[in-house]
């Protein structure tokens, strides 16, 4: 377990929690309206706004894109209400991490983010990462991502005393994971298929509730980097590796200081140090419910907020009434 932080106090940690029950607060009043870009704009403005009531000196490492791509919390920002003064803050995040299932009202969108130190977290482009997670109280390295998923599902069977058949695997689905999908079940594994959310679904793996041993697939780097940080407070274990469709995004990965763009990242090569990691529901998941509306202007809000150095997890049910 990390020391902890002199710079992630007490307070901060929990005033983390403000920042995403704002932006799934605004994100909120657009599930199921079918529109995306809206949605994911009033989560953007509102965790902006949030921010700036903060002590600290933050700075976005993960955000929305490069400057030319994001007007608002893109990588490089500045956000806090301390600049220069307040404690020097890397900032990870994804104000609503399943703009999709927010459009569609589906399962498991959520506000996301993750702190450290200065340069406590991995500086990951905005582009696809393979992923593998398994949760905590497993031998290291019991996973290993230059190997085949069915050489780890039965590194896995053989650390939990099961059988390959007995290993339920969580994957994105999508059109690039049907040879994976084929592959673990040929093996006899229980696939559980999400839409979008791989945040949640690596979370997932920490979860005896939810029944899921593993995480594969291929999803956004970034979302790799929040998961790691999570993994970081609760246990588990998770690696990734960068995958790269074109010289852009190869380039884009060297404009960032990565350049062995092969590697394998472990979980501290992902999140290191003290990390907080703080998520508030939008829709109703595996890991949080949704932000409800009730009589008279009511909201009620599910969050969660960590950190690596204390190991402690906190659950926090908000209340929310608006001021008329």
């Amino acid at each position: 377990m990390p020391e902890a932080s002199k710079v992630l106090d007490r307070v901060l940690v929990l005033e983390m929690v403000r920042v995403t029950e704002a932006a799934a607060i605004a994100a909120s009043e657009l599930v199921g309206r079918g529109d995306e870009k809206a949605a994911d704009h009033a989560a953007v403005e509102a965790m902006r706004k949030a921010f700036d009531t903060l002590y600290m000196d933050g700075t976005v490492v993960i955000g929305e894109g490069e400057r030319d791509e994001a007007p608002m919390l893109y990588i490089g920002e500045k956000v806090g209400g301390a600049p220069g003064r307040g404690p020097r803050i890397d900032i990870a995040l994804d104000p609503l991490e399943g703009t999709t299932i927010t459009a569609k009202a589906g399962p498991n969108a959520l506000a996301v983010l993750a702190a450290a130190e200065e340069g406590g977290l991995l500086n990951a482009p905005d582009v696809y990462m393979e992923k593998l997670a398994v949760g905590p109280g497993y031998p290291e390295d019991v996973i290993d991502l230059t190997k085949s998923p069915s050489e780890n599902v039965k590194a896995v069977a053989a650390a939990k005393g099961v059988a390959p058949d007995e290993i339920i695997v969580c994957v994105l689905d999508r059109p690039r994971h049907a040879d994976l999908i084929a592959e673990l079940r040929a093996l006899g594994c229980g696939v559980v298929l999400i839409g979008d959310g791989d945040v949640a679904g690596v979370i997932a793996v920490t979860d005896e509730n939810t029944t899921i041993d593993m995480y594969m697939g291929t999803g956004g780097a970034p979302e790799g980097v929040l998961a790691a940080a999570a993994l970081r407070c609760v246990g588990g274990q998770i690696q990734g590796r960068l995958v790269f469709r074109n010289d852009d995004e190869r380039a884009r990965a060297r404009k960032w200081g990565i350049e062995d763009l092969d590697k394998v990242y472990k979980l501290r090569d992902l999140a290191k140090g003290d990390c907080i990691f703080a998520a508030t529901g939008v829709t109703d998941g595996s890991l949080l419910q949704g932000v409800k509306r009730l009589k008279g202007g009511q909201m009620t809000t599910e969050s969660v907020v960590m950190r690596a150095s204390s190991g402690t997890v906190r659950w926090i049910k908000g209340e929310h009434r608006v001021r008329g």
